[in-house]
């Protein structure tokens, strides 16, 4: 039943990732305190880990710069899947290419931006709530 539904929060996940999708990525603050902020997820390999794009003048790599843990949330009536772990800062030019999507080409001129880059988040744990059922565990 666990491996089901897991599998189960991996396609939510699926269905929730690039431009129409989104969820809460929560990180600690440069004094502390947790922050959760709305963002798209670019690409996701189940629950195991999701990229986002960002910016490297974003408070986010700030944030994760000075502490790498962190917490994704995908929510609705029907699900909540929360999942926490670490997440680290990419860079390199072949990550950005493969992470990109057309709805970034709002806040960057392409791939080759410098300003561009790729947070990857890897899980530990999960807590999911699907089909009205809990599984709690960590891979």
């Amino acid at each position: 039943m666990n491996q089901e539904i897991i599998s189960r929060a991996g396609e939510i996940v699926a269905q929730n990732t690039g431009e129409s999708g989104y969820c809460a990525l929560a990180l600690i603050d440069l004094d502390g305190y947790p922050t959760a902020s709305t963002i798209s997820a670019a690409k996701a390999d189940g629950i195991k880990w999701l990229t986002f794009c960002t910016g490297l003048g974003s408070p986010k790599v700030d944030r994760i710069k000075k502490c790498n843990r962190a917490s994704v949330c995908f929510n609705s009536a029907e699900y909540n899947i929360t999942l926490a772990g670490t997440i680290e800062i990419l860079t390199a030019p072949d990550v950005k290419k493969e992470m990109w999507y057309g709805g970034l080409t709002n806040h960057f001129s392409g791939p080759d931006d410098p300003n561009y880059c790729v947070l990857k988040f890897k899980t530990e744990s999960y807590n999911l709530l699907v089909d009205w059922q809990e599984v709690r565990g960590t891979l």
